[in-house]
C-alpha cells in the first residue's frame, strides 16, 4: 500500500495533467449536450462531474495543509443550493441565474484579488500575462457582480424594470472607462507610477489604484445596466454570463490554473453565441441592447390602438377547441405566472385524444431568460418532439385552426412586423394572427414587458380569454372531461 502511495506521489504531475484533461472533455461534452432540451440534464450532469474531478485534483495539487475553510465552505454551499433547488420556483428561475452570474463574478474577482494581494508590490515593471489577467478578473467580475444584481431587481421588480436614462449618461460611462483604464496602467507599471506621482515607493500607490478599478468596475457594472429595459432581459443575462466566463478565465491566468482557463473560455464563448442568437432574435445588435433604452416609455413610437376586443368564456372556447384539428400553444411569461405548464401538457393530450394535431411554438426570446418556455414544458414533461420553432411554425401558420397564446405579449406582436413606427419593428415575432382563430390568455389589457400596445388584441379572429391562465385552462380541461 505505501508502495502505491509513493508511485502516486511520484508521478502526482501527471496524474494532475489527465485528470484535467479528463475534466476538459467532459466540460466540451457537456456543453454539446446542454445544446439540446433532451440531453440537458445529462449535459448537466457531465459538466457537474467533470468540475467535481476538477476542484477535487486542484486541491490534492495545491497541498492544502487545513481544509477546514474548504469543508464549511462546501457544506454552507451546499445547503444554500439544495435549498434553492428546493424553494425557488419557475417564474424565478431567471432571476436566480442573474444571481449565481453575479456570484461568479465576484468570486473572479475575489480571486484576481487574492492574486494582487500575494505578488510582489514592487514588481518590476508589470506588463507580465499575470498582471494583466489579474486586472481583468477584477474588472470584469466587478462589472458582473454589480450589473448581475441590477438585473436580479430587475426582473423581480424591486428595482425599477423600465430603462433608467439621464442626460449625459454615456458621458458618465465613458469616463468611468477611462479611469479604469488610467487605475490599471498604473497598477501595472510602477516605474510610471513612480515617475508621474514622483513616489519612491510605488506600492502604496499600486494598492490605491487597485481599488479604484475594483470600486469604480461595481460602479460601471450597475450604470452599464440600468439603462436596460425588461424586454431586452433575455440578451443582458445571456451576456452577463459569458462575463463571468471571460472573468473566470482571467482568474485563471492570474493564478496559472489551466482548467479554470479553459471553463471560463467554454462559457465566455458559449455565452456570447448565445448573446448573439438572442439579438438575431430580436433583430437588434449588442449595441442598440446595450445603448439604446429599449421600452423606455410605454407609448413611445407605435400607432395607438383602437377598437374593441372580442371578450370569450371558456365554455365557448372549448366549443371551438373540439372542433379544431390543429392547435399551437405560444406560452409566455404569463404561462410561468400562473405556473400553468402541467395544465398546459394536460390540455394539449386530451386535444391529441380528439384526433388534434398538438405543437408548442417556442420564441427565443420567450420569458425572462434564454430557453425558459423550454425549461418551463420541460418539467411539465412535454415531449421535446413537438416543440417548435418561429421559422418552422410560420409558414403553416394559416393552416392552424386555434393558436393559443399563453402569457405572451411581444413576441406574437404584429407591430414588429407592420409597423414601421413601432420600436419592435423588424423583429421575427411567431405570426399567430395568421391563424384562422386566435386566443389570448391573459388577466388584463396591460403591456408586455416591451411597454408597448399589441395590435393582436384587436384583430377579427382574435377573442381574449381573460383570468390567470391555470383557471382558463383548468376550465377547459374540465369541459374535455365532462364530455
Amino acid at each position: 500500500m505505501e508502495s502505491i502511495i509513493n508511485e502516486i506521489a511520484k508521478n502526482r504531475d501527471i496524474i494532475i495533467s489527465v485528470a484535467y484533461i479528463i475534466s476538459a472533455i467532459l466540460f466540451v461534452v457537456g456543453l454539446k449536450f446542454l445544446s439540446s432540451p433532451a440531453t440537458a440534464r445529462k449535459g448537466n450532469f457531465i459538466s457537474a462531474l467533470g468540475m467535481f474531478i476538477a476542484v477535487v485534483v486542484t486541491l490534492w495539487s495545491k497541498n492544502v495543509i487545513d481544509f477546514k475553510w474548504i469543508v464549511i465552505g462546501v457544506i454552507i454551499g451546499g445547503v444554500i443550493g439544495a435549498f434553492a433547488s428546493r424553494v425557488v420556483a419557475m417564474t424565478q428561475m431567471p432571476e436566480m441565474v442573474a444571481l449565481f452570474n453575479g456570484f461568479g463574478g465576484i468570486a473572479s474577482l475575489l480571486v484576481g484579488w487574492s492574486a494582487f494581494a500575494l505578488s510582489p508590490h514592487s514588481l518590476t515593471p508589470v506588463t507580465s500575462l499575470t498582471s494583466i489577467a489579474i486586472i481583468l478578473s477584477v474588472l470584469i467580475g466587478g462589472i458582473t457582480f454589480t450589473g448581475s444584481i441590477i438585473a436580479w431587481g430587475k426582473l423581480n421588480g424591486k428595482i425599477y424594470p423600465k430603462p433608467f436614462l439621464f442626460p449625459g449618461q454615456k458621458i458618465i460611462n465613458l469616463l468611468l472607462l477611462v479611469v479604469i483604464l488610467v487605475s490599471a496602467v498604473l497598477v501595472c507599471a510602477p516605474g510610471l507610477t513612480r515617475s508621474l506621482l514622483v513616489v519612491t515607493d510605488a506600492s502604496v500607490m499600486q494598492n490605491i489604484f487597485f481599488y479604484v478599478v475594483v470600486g469604480v468596475s461595481f460602479l460601471l457594472g450597475i450604470m452599464a445596466v440600468m439603462p436596460i429595459g425588461g424586454a431586452d432581459m433575455p440578451v443582458v443575462i445571456s451576456l452577463l454570463n459569458s462575463y463571468s466566463g471571460l472573468a473566470a478565465c482571467a482568474a485563471g491566468f492570474a493564478i496559472n490554473n489551466i482548467l479554470l482557463i479553459v471553463a471560463g473560455a467554454l462559457v465566455g464563448a458559449s455565452g456570447i453565441i448565445l448573446t448573439n442568437i438572442m439579438c438575431k432574435a430580436m433583430n437588434r445588435s449588442i449595441t442598440n441592447v446595450l445603448f439604446s433604452g429599449f421600452g423606455a416609455a410605454t407609448t413611445a413610437g407605435g400607432k395607438a390602438e383602437e377598437g374593441e376586443v372580442s371578450p370569450i368564456k371558456a365554455e365557448d372556447a372549448y366549443l371551438v377547441l373540439e372542433a379544431a384539428n390543429s392547435v399551437v400553444f405560444v406560452p409566455g411569461y404569463g404561462m410561468a405566472v400562473a405556473q400553468a405548464q402541467h395544465v398546459v401538457r394536460e390540455l394539449g393530450e386530451l386535444l391529441e385524444e380528439n384526433g388534434c394535431d398538438v405543437k408548442y411554438a417556442i420564441h427565443p426570446v420567450a420569458g425572462r431568460m434564454p430557453g425558459h418556455m423550454n425549461v418551463l414544458l420541460a418539467e411539465a414533461n412535454v415531449s421535446y418532439d413537438l416543440l417548435v420553432e418561429p421559422e418552422d411554425i410560420n409558414p403553416t401558420m394559416e393552416t392552424v385552426d386555434v393558436c393559443m397564446v399563453i402569457g405572451a405579449n411581444d413576441v406574437v406582436n404584429p407591430a414588429a412586423r407592420d409597423d414601421e413606427s413601432s420600436p419592435i419593428y423588424g423583429m421575427p415575432i411567431i405570426e399567430v394572427d395568421k391563424a384562422k382563430t386566435v386566443f389570448v390568455l391573459k388577466r388584463g389589457m396591460a403591456a408586455g414587458f416591451a411597454g408597448i400596445d399589441n395590435p393582436l388584441f384587436f384583430k377579427p379572429n382574435t377573442r381574449m380569454l381573460f383570468g390567470d391562465a391555470k383557471a382558463s385552462i383548468s376550465a377547459l380541461v374540465s369541459e374535455f372531461k365532462e364530455t
